[in-house]
This record gives C-alpha cells, sequence and structure tokens, in this order.
C-alpha cells in the first residue's frame, strides 16, 4: 500500500514554480493540506534525528536526517537548509570533511535561494526572460522567509525572526564547512575555508567564542593557503619536468636546457632556453 508521501506527490499541484536557472530536481508545489502533512512528517523524523544526535549515534542520525529532507518538499529551503547542516554537523562529528562540506554547502545553497540577492549574483546578471523568473522568484522568497510552511507571516516582526534564523542557520553552516576545509587541506580548500570565515567575520550574529575561533583563523589561514599553494604548484613543475624528459630525450636533450625563472611580483614564470647544458 502506498504511503501518504507517495500519494501525495501522485497529487501534487501541476502547476509549477517558476523554474531555477540550475540543474536541480524539478519544483512541484502541494496543496497546502498535502505541504502541512509532508512537513509534519518531516518534523517528526527531524525530531528522531535530534534524538540519535544527542545520543552520539551519529552515522544513525544521518540516516534519518536523510529521510526527513526526502520527505520534506523541496521548495521548503529554510527547512532543508536547518536539516543540511545538521547532517553537516553529524559528518563534522565523525571527522568526515568531503561530507561535512557537502552538507553544509547544500545548507548554504537552500539559504541563499531566500536571498534575491544573492540569487541575482548567482545569475550572473541574465536579462530578459531570466529577469522576469528572478522577479517572480523573489516574490515568492519574500512569502517563503516568513514561512514556517505554507503560512505567510501577517506582520514585520515574524519577517525580522525568520531573518534572524536564516541568519543563524547561515553562520552555523559556515563554521561547519569552513572548519571541514581546514581539515582537509590542500590549496583549494585551505582557500575555501578563508572565503567562509571572511564570510563569517562579517557577521554580527557570531558568539564571543565563534568570533574569537574565526579572528585566530583569519591569521593562521593565510600562511597555510600559501604553503599549499606552493607545494601543489611544485608537484606539479615535477611531474611536468618528469613528463617532459620522456618527450626530450629522443633529441637529445632534457628540461635541464630550460630555466624556469619565478616572477617574485606576479607568481609566473618565464622559461630560458640554453642549448650548452646537456
Amino acid at each position: 500500500m502506498a504511503s501518504r508521501t507517495e500519494r501525495f506527490e501522485r497529487k501534487a499541484n501541476p502547476k509549477p514554480a517558476v523554474p531555477l536557472q540550475t540543474e536541480e530536481a524539478e519544483i512541484v508545489r502541494f496543496e497546502p493540506e498535502e505541504e502541512a502533512e509532508l512537513l509534519r512528517e518531516s518534523n517528526e523524523r527531524k525530531a528522531a534525528a535530534n534524538e540519535k544526535f544527542a545520543a552520539g549515534e551519529y552515522g544513525e542520525a544521518i540516516k534519518i536526517y536523510a529521510e526527513a529532507i526526502a520527505t520534506c518538499p523541496n521548495y521548503l529551503y529554510y527547512e532543508r537548509a536547518v536539516l543540511n547542516s545538521n547532517v553537516a554537523a553529524c559528518h563534522l562529528k565523525l571527522e568526515q570533511w568531503k561530507e561535512t562540506v557537502k552538507a553544509a554547502s547544500d545548507s548554504v545553497d537552500d539559504l541563499d535561494r531566500l536571498d534575491p540577492t544573492k540569487s541575482k549574483e548567482k545569475e550572473n546578471g541574465s536579462k530578459g526572460e531570466n529577469a522576469k523568473e528572478l522577479k517572480a522568484q523573489e516574490e515568492e522568497a519574500d512569502e517563503e522567509i516568513v514561512s514556517a510552511g505554507a503560512a505567510k507571516a501577517e506582520n514585520t516582526s515574524d519577517m525580522a525572526r525568520r531573518k534572524t534564523d536564516i541568519e543563524r542557520i547561515r553562520s552555523k553552516a559556515l563554521l561547519r564547512r569552513a572548519r571541514a576545509r581546514s581539515e582537509m587541506g590542500g590549496w583549494s580548500a585551505l582557500g575555501g575555508a578563508e572565503e567562509d570565515y571572511k564570510e563569517l567575520s562579517k557577521m554580527p550574529n557570531l558568539s564571543a567564542a565563534d568570533r574569537k575561533v574565526v579572528q585566530r583563523q583569519l591569521i593562521l589561514l593565510p600562511p597555510r593557503t600559501k604553503a599549499a599553494q606552493e607545494k601543489e604548484m611544485g608537484d606539479m613543475m615535477g611531474q611536468l619536468k618528469q613528463l617532459g624528459n620522456g618527450i626530450l630525450k629522443p633529441f637529445g636533450l632534457s628540461t635541464d636546457n630550460f630555466n624556469m625563472v619565478k616572477d617574485e611580483k606576479t607568481g609566473g614564470y618565464s622559461m630560458n632556453f640554453n642549448q650548452g647544458n646537456k
């Protein structure tokens, strides 16, 4: 027998929302009573996952959070952002850095959909029909930001509370992603951690303890990022040299015939050929 969720999926309102300009699952909106029931089921799973997390059963919590995400309508961005942030917290406890980054990024992406200004940035200045769609998304986002499901906020105080909630979840997701990226190491990940901590440093809602962590990391990360960059560039040059020697050997040459000179100002390299070296 089909579950309540499956029945709702078949009866979903056929009127589509304005399509997003990314490759995502199609947004299909449910009737209000169906949406409320799906959200109730999702919240039940979320509560069960929270209990597993509190008990230190992080693997089980991840599984149940995944069920909650699957049940939650994909246009309830705030609710999904909370769930994805919780998944990131579980992976962080398990020191699963890549998975933490993925879940935290999903959370941030969901929150970005509630912010028209960030949606515009991601569209990279699209015009024409895209601009019309962005306007429609802004109108929908205004409704979704103040929604605990499908209900609209009745006054600006509700909107202010939801905005505060959004910033609170964003800071949690960014802190978790930044920590995971820092632990992963490597030029790209460390650079990403730096960017996350820079964004966090501008957020007024951080606790004193979190702000101290952010400020400390903004001191520690730049030299780590630079060292990782130089190491990866050195490794790449070593691989290129090995490849080049294989190609040049039949001609009686080697990469020793070519001197790579680094420009300390730009970080780039220039090549000089010395035919006398063999």
